[in-house]
């Protein structure tokens, strides 16, 4: 199924300036699509995503163990140019047998592969992370890094090809709410921001042809560019309670 990524330009948005529009509409999961490693599209196994009070929650109350089963929620279309908006607040305590380095840690992931495209046991998409973290009380920890799983970026002409990059963002209680943005420029540029505040910018995302942290070796055999000019955008599901909302796009035009 990994032509899917192909085919999934066709669910672009145009490419033209707009207003900010709702991707979440406080009530239900409409516009949205889960897939947990282990489990078909489509199925939302243990009600992992599910909306209360107008939240958009990931939960594991009804798990019996987390078992690796790493989960995303997809948005149905595809977007290269755009700004996203949204809040976060942790919630709760991680899945005791999750690895230890999911402890108030999630995330959204941009430029993903489709869902459609994903293995049935595949944990994480190809894609770019705009990485949420909270203070664990051990030092530093800044929210608002990227995580690229398959991917590599470049950063002043360099290319980058670690795991994690890290922001200038400062370290921030699980309790509280934050505002995050990142805007998004096709395969030119992409900003993190936090509270208002920029805190990363990178350059030319890409797909790294090593396959090291997430294997590409399918998508490139689909024809699938080099560069990363557009994909899905998911929220993070990876085994700790973490709440959404306010979840708002504005696009971008191309040329600016």
């Amino acid at each position: 199924m990994v032509h899917s990524l192909l085919l999934t330009a066709a669910l672009l948005l145009p490419l033209q300036a707009s207003d900010w529009v709702t991707l979440f509409n406080g009530k239900d999961l409409s516009g949205w699509t889960p897939k947990i490693a282990k489990y078909p599209l489509g199925e939302n196994a243990f009600n992992t995503f599910r909306v209360e009070d107008g939240i958009l929650k990931c939960e594991y109350e009804e798990y019996p163990k987390f078992d690796r089963k790493f989960g995303h929620l997809y948005t149905h279309l595809s977007y290269s140019h755009y700004m996203l908006r949204m809040e976060y607040k942790f919630a709760g305590e991680m899945m005791p047998d999750a690895p230890s380095y999911v402890n108030l840690n999630s995330g959204i992931m941009v430029h993903s592969q489709p869902p459609q495209s994903m293995g049935l046991d595949q944990g994480f998409p190809v894609s770019l992370e705009f990485q949420f973290l909270a203070d664990e009380g051990k030092g530093r920890r800044s929210t608002g890094n990227v995580c690229t799983p398959g991917t590599n970026l470049e950063m002043d002409g360099k290319l980058i090809t670690q795991h994690i990059v890290q922001s200038s963002a400062p370290t921030i209680p699980a309790d509280q709410w934050v505002k995050i943005e990142i805007e998004v420029r096709g395969n030119k540029e992409i900003i993190h921001r936090v509270n208002g505040k920029e805190v990363l910018r990178y350059q030319k995302p890409q797909l790294d042809p090593k396959g090291a942290v997430v294997p590409t070796k399918a998508l490139f055999a689909a024809g699938s560019p080099l560069l990363l000019s557009h994909g899905h955008i998911a929220l993070q599901a990876e085994g700790q309670p973490v709440w959404f909302r306010n979840i708002e796009l504005k696009q971008l035009e191309a040329n600016e």
